[in-house]
């Protein structure tokens, strides 16, 4: 009589697991392309992460305790949202990721895969903001507007661009592929391809990694914006000083 029951338990068991695998099948067939999408952006995110982050010391690491990546999965979600109209939830979301990440990514923004946002805290991307693949950006970056332009106000990013800390990008202009802001920098114009910008505002000092003539390159002391302009004011106070006196002394000879 035992051996009678456990035939028949393991034919049961059998008949369950079959249909198991079925409804596994059907479950995988009726999977929406998104979540898919969602899968592999997520991968390659993290790949990024593993490939440019040489604190990471495995995936799981990447993928539980790096607050960059965990805001743009919350983007990636909020994003698929937003372009199906479904405003509120998606700045739910975003809103969300921001209480708990301190990155701020408009889900409106189109971004590519392989975004690294490394630290992130004080990250914002504004809402017509486009990234291209494979871009780095480091905390305290601003892909912002200057508040005067209206539809496309917020920056272009090529693919391999890389934004250092604190840089702020501001108005409807593209950042060519493989681009690189200086920490610290406010970009208000385009940037060639392959270029290093640096400075307030921003000017280009490399070209495809060859130094600019007439410009030195050090990310360390970048050029004082303020005491540049002083110096100019002062040349100029003293080009207008000569401009007088040499009227004076015609006034005076007539």
């Amino acid at each position: 009589m035992k051996k009678l029951r456990i035939e028949i338990n393991r034919d049961e068991t059998d008949k369950l697991k079959a249909k198991a695998k079925k409804l596994t099948a059907k479950a995988k067939e009726y999977v929406p392309d998104s979540f898919k999408a969602l899968a592999k952006e997520a991968s390659r995110d993290i790949d990024a992460i593993c490939e440019r982050d040489p604190a990471v010391k495995s995936r799981t690491e990447a993928a539980l305790l790096y607050s960059g990546f965990h805001a743009i999965m919350a983007y990636r979600v909020a994003h698929k949202l937003y372009e199906n109209e479904k405003y509120t939830s998606a700045r739910f979301i975003s809103q969300s990721a921001r209480f708990l990440t301190g990155i701020e990514i408009h889900p409106g923004a189109t971004i590519g895969e392989g975004l690294f946002i490394d630290h992130g805290s004080g990250v914002v991307i504004g809402e017509t903001t486009i990234i291209g693949d494979n871009c780095t950006l480091y905390q305290g970056v601003t892909l912002g507007g200057t508040g005067k332009d209206t539809g496309k106000r917020h920056p272009t990013l090529g693919d391999n661009v890389m934004v250092g800390a604190g840089a702020k990008v501001l108005g409807n202009f593209t950042v060519g592929n493989g681009a690189k802001i200086a920490a610290g920098a406010v970009v208000l114009g385009p940037v060639p391809e392959n270029c290093t910008a640096v400075g307030i505002p921003a000017h280009v000092v490399r070209r495809a990694g060859k130094k600019v003539e007439g410009v030195d390159l050090d990310q360390v002391h970048i050029p004082d914006p303020v005491s540049q302009e002083l110096c100019n004011v002062s040349r100029r106070m003293l080009e207008l000083e000569k401009k007088v006196a040499a009227l004076e002394g015609e006034a005076e000879n007539e």
